[in-house]
């Protein structure tokens, strides 16, 4: 069964902190049923958007709602989490925390938070998920190399598309994921394409590709819905597309996106 890695719920009736103003419309459990339906996806894992901040309600919830045989979540969380409210998360399908570290706008936590933590959710069998600059990588290798947990960087490790692979922190992450330490998602390609949406993100694809080449069996993929960054939105069915221009193999494509989540996130395989 198809895995879409990486997506964001927002349900207004669990909007008691963060920043309301960044609030996403048509975009709850119901809204992604429909994505499903589309690209024909079956599991999903889904991370708590920073509107929320550290109240990792609505994940929880929408694992409940879409079923956790088939659901994951990553949650958001600092250290002052009680061991109850992990084991809580847990049972509720979080498999993962999120430190979006890339800029301080959208930092709920710090850089001094992630050892702490990853010692504790590595008890529990989680991963710790970063999202960071490559050059943030590159400071915080010596960090990395002592991480206890399983981590996944985000969006590609958001190589700079200029250097790509010649970057230092793609060699990093390379002998993480080689050394069975680490996976990266292959999602969020607006986010550094130059050329955008009416290009078809045509530069990302040798990173992307490199990627595939580097480390198939440490890959996911995710959609990034509902695509919060972008003033217009692509489509989900063409994103999907794009994970096989960047295989360019059914059977590498579909380690992506079924053996391999089914590995990271605990999925009956």
């Amino acid at each position: 069964m198809n895995c879409d890695s990486h997506i964001h719920i927002y349900d207004r009736a669990f909007l008691t902190q963060g920043d309301a103003a960044a609030f996403q419309e048509n975009a709850d459990v119901d809204a992604y049923r429909k994505v499903q339906a589309k690209i024909g996806t079956g599991r999903v894992v889904i991370v708590t958007p920073r509107v929320y901040g550290t109240d990792n309600a609505v994940t929880v919830d929408a694992i409940r709602q879409l079923g956790i045989d088939n659901a994951r979540g990553v949650a958001v969380l600092n250290p002052d989490v009680t061991d109850g409210e992990l084991a809580a998360l847990h049972q509720g399908g979080i498999r993962g925390i999120r430190f979006t570290l890339y800029t301080a706008k959208n930092a709920a936590v710090g850089f001094e938070m992630v050892e702490p933590l990853a010692h504790r959710v590595a008890e529990l069998g989680w991963h710790v998920q970063l999202h960071w600059t490559a050059e943030q990588i590159v400071e915080h290798q010596a960090m990395l190399e002592r991480m206890p947990a399983t981590m996944v960087f985000d969006h590609r490790a958001r190589l700079p598309l200029e250097a790509g692979e010649h970057h230092a922190a793609f060699d990093i992450v390379r002998r993480l994921a080689d050394a069975g330490r680490a996976w990266v998602k292959l999602s969020g390609p607006y986010l550094d394409s130059a050329v955008g949406l009416k290009h078809r993100y045509a530069d990302v694809t040798p990173m992307a590709r490199a990627w595939v080449q580097a480390a198939p069996e440490r890959l996911v993929w995710g959609s990034d819905w509902p695509h919060v960054t972008e003033t217009e939105k692509p489509d989900d069915a063409f994103l999907l597309d794009l994970l096989a221009e960047w295989t360019e193999d059914d059977a590498t494509s579909e380690h992506i996106l079924v053996t391999n989540p089914a590995v990271l996130y605990g999925f009956a395989l």
